[in-house]
């Protein structure tokens, strides 16, 4: 196995090719979407992800590839869609990767990486076996996930370790539910309501628990970059700060709508790399996460990523995007529910292929104070069967222009290219008899087990933030450190 200071990075930024490998601190809440000041949102109090947009790269155009957690994370850990890697549902309903696929953690290992895991993952039942040879899953909770990371990164400093890490720190938050006594609820009426909710009481009230989870979980990610520039961090590492999908709202989270698929992503490169900050605009996938990140690294890129790297976008300023495209999938969330869509920088396309209402809400959604406030004559009519927005002119997807003649060329071309990825990527979607008889077994098992032996608030695996309640196979939580520093 190679050492850390046998590869170089590439020269295009005008290293040597003899610099010791770079390090990689990777930053991931829950159900984010771009909820941030940095992304234009008034009322939020984010200021060191704020701080760190400023210092570094903001895409403004980053799109998970599924609305919803197992199916994205998949996707950005290994750099192919859900239904390429296996990962096409939750992983506590049973759906895993296949077994020929290969992790960012577990290639970055393959080179001399250490790499380490602590918080919050929801890719396995089993996350040993996501490539990491340091884990702690016990609590996903910003707070300890940060104190964590903090002590790890010292030991390492004490220790002289010159092996460059991966070091993974994955917060539950901005996961519902926001309890009052774990977090500082704003004053709703300081909210500004987001254009794709409606402005009620309900609304507002469950916005200003959201809003209390973002700063605490932005005080926490301060914390941990403090820690980064104290021990000398700052200019041999990357630091990649994203969420999974949309906001746990109605028409976001679960929805292939951009307030569903859309993402905050910011990247501050090593201070050596003297990058000056800039806005990202061109798309981005989240299968592009992987390999964007091994070409930085001048690691080679597995066979099999779907991915498409953009190292030579964000460093350089270039007219030629790496991709025109992206495309998102949602199969499995709480029910079978089959959706394909494509999205350039004009338009969204979007086909449904199974007879559903308009919105079909996930169990935590259905639960919230907002879906109080929803006009269920319009969330319970039938879904058409094709969807296409016009985003300069229609940025929150409400008028479909699917059957407008003036929009026919577009739609047809929008729908060939989705046809012609799903060929290429081998995407079959069970018919509905199928797919909802699957979805039928798995929800079975899983309210069999929440009433045999969980509390109703610990009813989905992914809201067991503590100790051995997190651990997705409901037995004792899983912390595991291969060296024992």
């Amino acid at each position: 196995m190679p050492s850390s200071d046998a590869n170089g990075v590439r020269g295009a930024d005008g290293q040597s090719s003899a610099a010791p490998r770079e390090n990689v601190l990777l930053i991931h809440w829950h159900d984010l979407g771009r909820h941030l000041a940095c992304y234009g949102v008034d009322g939020v109090e984010s200021p060191n992800l704020d701080a760190l947009a400023a210092d570094g790269i903001r895409l403004t155009d980053a799109h998970a590839t599924a609305p919803l957690c197992s199916p994205s994370r998949g996707s950005l850990f290994t750099g192919r869609y859900p239904h390429t890697n296996g990962l096409v549902g939750l992983a506590h309903h049973g759906f895993e990767y296949r077994s020929d696929v290969r992790t960012l953690p577990a290639v970055l290992a393959e080179v001399g990486y250490r790499t380490v895991l602590f918080g919050m993952q929801h890719e396995s039942a089993d996350p040993t076996g996501l490539g990491f040879d340091t884990i702690d899953v016990s609590d996903s909770l910003c707070d300890y996930v940060v104190a964590r990371s903090q002590d790890w990164l010292r030991r390492r400093a004490q220790t002289s370790d010159e092996r460059p890490f991966l070091l993974t720190a994955g917060f539950f938050e901005t996961h519902r539910p926001y309890p009052a006594d774990q977090y500082k609820h704003v004053d709703p009426s300081t909210v500004t309501v987001p254009d794709f909710l409606p402005d009620t009481d309900d609304v507002r009230d469950d916005l200003s628990g959201l809003h209390g989870s973002i700063t605490q979980a932005d005080a926490a990610v301060g914390r941990l970059l403090d820690t980064v520039r104290e021990l000398g961090l700052d200019e041999t590492t990357w630091i990649v700060f994203f969420t999974d999908h949309g906001l746990a709202f109605p028409r976001a989270k679960s929805t292939l709508y951009a307030e569903g698929t859309g993402i905050a992503f910011i990247v501050r490169p090593p201070g050596r790399r003297a990058i000056t900050p800039h806005t990202y605009d061109d798309l981005f996938s989240g299968v592009d996460l992987t390999p964007t990140l091994l070409e930085l690294l001048s690691v080679p890129t597995p066979s099999g990523v779907d991915g498409v790297s953009h190292a030579t976008q964000l460093l350089a300023d270039l007219e030629s995007p790496a991709r025109t495209e992206v495309f998102s999938e949602k199969t499995y969330h709480d029910a079978f529910d089959p959706i394909r869509a494509v999205r350039t920088k004009e338009f969204s396309y979007i086909e449904n292929f199974a007879e559903r209402p308009n919105l079909l809400l996930p169990l935590d959604i259905a639960d919230s104070p907002s879906a109080r406030s929803l006009d269920h004559d319009d969330i319970d009519a039938p879904r058409p069967r094709h969807e296409l927005y016009d985003l300069a002119t229609d940025p929150l997807e409400r008028h479909n222009l699917a059957d407008d003649p003036v929009y026919a060329d577009t739609r047809q071309r929008l729908e060939d290219v989705l046809a012609q990825w799903r060929v290429t990527t081998e995407d079959v979607i069970p018919d509905d008899r199928e797919g909802t008889a699957i979805a039928e077994r798995f929800m079975a098992a899983f309210y069999a087990k929440a009433d045999a032996n969980e509390a109703e608030e610990e009813a989905l695996p992914s809201r067991r933030p503590r100790g051995e309640r997190r651990d997705l196979t409901g037995e004792i939580s899983t912390v595991r450190d291969a060296e024992r520093e």
